[in-house]
């Protein structure tokens, strides 16, 4: 049974939702946040990302960043860019990318679901990431980022939405820089709120799509703030987080591509030689993608291969060993390129699939010299992996089109 609560939204008024929303701090650095910022003087990433407010020489976590980040937020509540909702709403939130739309309730779940694993999670999280955000939403006393969760398509669900995107004005509807359409109704029929409510409570598991360490922050400054409490009952908004859920059927996870330095000091042909151990090995005439799992596709020394693993490699069973990006890590990158720790080895890079193959042969023709096209993880693999308790490798999933934030903001 999962808790999934309506809540008072901070918001931005509709004239400047467009300008506000920006995407996920941490997919800039601090030049690349500070040149947005410059660029847009209401960009939420101003609050995110407080050190771009100071020179490069003051530390990103110093203590006055924190305090710059709710001074910021603060003035934008006094000069009523934002404003508050009169009382708990559920918020629908679509993305619309390249013609395909995903559509998301925006609520806030349950830090006990969270510790109970009715919230379930693939990846581990870095303590030094998460210390961040825990100083972010405690400062600021508000979850400015949503959580990107999913669950197993509810037709109760669906229908309260479809009849809201059928009936009502949307509060926001604007396209972002990225060709991005992003519209935002508000769920406000008691019934309806009722039926969204009682339908999560039948919902057994709720998966992290993205945001393991968001999640994971807003859930320890929850155990503070319990703590400091002494005593709770529960209904306070501490208790709770800002999420997104989404239907399974409706999301799409990209490949998450892989990059290497060298050839662990093979020559071209002793490396494909050692591939063909565990792979066939074909040439392509054009670059492509790989078309079915248990394929990858390579980038070297100017010309596109097509990898295809072993009938061997292909009957692994267990939910993490058979993902294809195990399958490349423990049958390539560790014993030919000699990669063992992807987490921590400088010679390997990642490279999100919204950047296509033009990158990964760039980046082989630049600081690298071998880039691998992987085929995508699907969801069900990622339920699957949560399901039985296990991690997923790193990288394993690039999910798209990213939530913005700044469009609801969760006070604490």
């Amino acid at each position: 049974m999962a808790i999934v609560k309506p809540f008072i939204a901070v918001r931005p008024k509709e004239e400047y939702a467009s300008r506000v929303a920006a995407l996920p701090y941490d997919v800039y650095n601090r030049e690349e946040a500070k040149a947005a910022v410059q660029k847009e003087e209401l960009s939420f990433l101003r609050i995110d990302r407080a050190e771009t407010q100071f020179p490069d020489s003051v530390d990103t976590y110093d203590e006055k960043v924190y305090r710059k980040a709710k001074e910021l937020y603060q003035d934008m509540k006094e000069k009523k860019i934002f404003i508050q909702d009169d009382k708990p709403y559920y918020y629908i939130y679509q993305l619309e990318m390249d013609g395909r739309k995903q559509t998301g309730i925006a609520a806030c779940a349950d830090v006990d679901d969270y510790l109970h694993n009715v919230i379930k999670k693939h990846e581990n999280t870095r303590e030094e990431k998460e210390q961040d955000r825990i100083r972010h939403v405690d400062t600021l006393s508000a979850q400015t980022g949503p959580i990107f969760l999913a669950y197993r398509s509810n037709e109760v669900i669906n229908k309260v939405v479809s009849e809201v995107i059928e009936t009502c004005k949307p509060l926001y509807a604007f396209t972002s820089d990225d060709g991005i359409r992003h519209t935002v109704w508000r769920i406000d029929g008691e019934e309806q709120i009722q039926s969204v409510k009682e339908a999560f409570e039948g919902i057994d598991d709720i998966y992290i799509a993205d945001g393991h360490h968001r999640a994971a922050s807003a859930v320890k400054v929850s155990l503070k703030r319990r703590d400091v409490a002494g005593e709770y009952d529960g209904s306070e908004e501490f208790n709770y987080f800002l999420s997104v859920l989404f239907p399974d059927d409706q999301l799409m996870i990209m490949d998450y591509n892989r990059c290497v330095k060298d050839l662990n000091g093979l020559e071209k042909e002793e490396f494909l030689a050692k591939v063909r151990q565990n792979f066939s090995v074909e040439e392509l005439t054009q670059a492509a993608y790989p078309q079915e799992k248990g394929q990858v596709t390579m980038y070297l020394e100017g010309k596109w291969y097509l990898l295809c693993a072993s009938e061997e490699l292909l009957q692994i069973q267990d939910a993490v060993d058979s993902l294809d990006v195990s399958i490349l890590q423990e049958y390539l990158l560790k014993p030919v390129l000699g990669i063992e720790n992807p987490r921590t080895d400088s010679r390997i890079d990642f490279v999100g699939g919204i950047r296509g193959l033009k990158e990964l042969e760039r980046r082989a023709e630049s600081d690298m010299k071998v880039s691998f096209a992987m085929y995508p993880t699907s969801i069900g693999e990622l339920f699957a992996v949560a399901d039985a308790g296990l991690l997923m490798p790193p990288k394993s999933t690039w999910f798209e089109p990213k939530l913005r934030s700044g469009l609801f903001i969760h006070e604490i």
